[in-house]
């Protein structure tokens, strides 16, 4: 049995969910992790955002956008009213969800409220996406049982952020993906739910790392991610036209890219994978003979390319105590408290004697209320709209030739990493 992930690239539009089909359609048997459906998860987090700020008119305008896009693909998917009748039936109801959440009064302007009111609108993105491939599956003769992961994947609630209860989940799993009434399952990516009925989610782009948890819980043979790039690559092929595929790597590499940045794999994703041995392989759901990268655990080391991420959109912040004191590990303490609290992830960090620089990614609906809090105790200085750049197994020709004449805010070194804020 495999594990197939498809990500919200490859079912962008109906010409993704066709290729789909025509990639699982041989393939048995199998379970399939499906993304939102392109960039559908940003809408709904603009949704969620204008809705936390009270503005119901731009979070009913946006739930326009996230109906008409649907709609669209619907239409093209199932051209004869028969066909399509009973599916939008089914995505009205979950976008009456939505509508009923922008409706509802807002009682608190907390983190945790907003982290509670993520957790019940971004979802809808998985379970739109995943609802529309399985009637088209089964539409044209592809067998499939839908699931909802939220009844498998049973977490704490933790929101945005869940932690999975592996022994729970694993018994769940096993009863509901025994592959005695159908060779294929569709299910959802990112998403959990609680055993009292809450759904979570598992992180920002966290479909990966469900594929990698369903692959561990069920033992699954491999794990393939299906994305709109030929493999794991040394750098974005949209922004670095020279990038390169890299055939393979060990788990331990995969896991140092991911951490800083690299798109192509949730950092979460090789854990459950590497403690049960089963090889990942990232593929091109536009060429799927083409061989891609395997990630698994390899014997020696294996000399690779210069590696460069790029994180935009980051907020770099300087904190000083007030009183000149030094910033010592109860400080510090505090400090990642708050960040804990937030759900926010450092991507960087150097302290000095008296001051302690971090960049996080700039989330806008959040930050304000976090950098208050730190103003109470410290003195703040931040600059926003700047890029976090890593260049993995660095070379001075490589440095020169990304960071050119950048102006470089904060720079760190390390035998095999560089980074810096510009």
């Amino acid at each position: 049995m495999e594990i197939f992930k498809f990500g919200g690239a490859s079912v962008k539009d109906a010409a993704g969910v066709r290729q789909l089909a025509a990639i699982v359609g041989q393939q048995k048997p199998l379970v399939i992790v499906i993304s939102a459906m392109g960039k559908m998860t940003n809408l709904l987090e603009k949704i969620c955002e204008a809705r936390f700020r009270d503005d119901a008119p731009t979070a009913l305008r946006r739930l326009e956008e996230l109906c008409d896009f649907h709609a669209a693909i619907i239409r093209d998917l199932f051209p004869i009213d028969e066909q399509r009748r009973p599916v939008v039936e089914r995505v009205e109801q979950l976008l009456d969800l939505v509508r009923q959440i922008i409706a509802e009064e807002r009682t608190d302007n907390s983190a945790d409220d907003y982290d509670r009111a993520y957790d019940r609108l971004i979802p809808v993105g998985e379970l739109l996406s995943t609802r529309i491939v399985s009637d088209y599956l089964a539409a044209n003769g592809v067998s499939n049982r839908f699931v909802d992961v939220r009844q498998c994947l049973i977490s704490d609630d933790c929101h945005r952020n869940a932690n999975v209860d592996l022994e729970t989940s694993r018994e769940r799993c096993a009863r509901v993906f025994h592959f005695r009434d159908a060779d294929r399952y569709i299910t959802q990516g990112f998403i959990a739910g609680t055993l009292d009925g809450q759904t979570t989610t598992l992180g920002r782009e966290g479909s990966d790392y469900t594929a990698a948890l369903l692959a561990n819980l069920l033992d699954a043979s491999r794990v393939t991610i299906w994305k709109d790039v030929p493999g794991v690559m040394n750098a974005d092929p949209k922004e670095y036209p020279a990038a390169v595929v890299i055939p393979q790597m060990h788990y331990k590499e995969a896991i140092e890219l991911t951490h800083f940045g690299a798109k192509v794999i949730h950092p979460k994703t090789i854990k459950p994978l590497q403690n049960k041995n089963i090889p990942l392989r990232v593929r091109s759901f536009l060429d799927p003979d083409a061989p891609g990268t395997v990630i698994r655990d390899l014997d020696g080391w294996i000399a690779l390319p210069p590696v460069y991420i790029n994180k935009e959109n980051q907020l770099l912040l300087t904190l000083a105590p007030r009183d000149f004191s030094f910033i010592a590990e109860e400080k510090l303490s505090r400090v990642f408290s708050i960040l804990a609290r937030y759900r926010l992830k450092l991507n960087l960090m150097q302290n000095s004697a008296i001051s302690f620089t971090f960049c996080v990614d700039n989330h806008p609906a959040i930050l304000p209320r976090f950098i208050a809090e730190l103003q109470q105790e410290f003195g703040v200085r931040y600059n926003d709209n700047v890029r976090l750049v890593t260049i993995r197994h660095y070379t001075d020709a490589m440095i020169r030739e990304i960071i050119g004449d950048s102006v470089v805010l904060v720079e760190q070194r390390s035998r095999a990493t560089a980074q810096f804020v510009i």
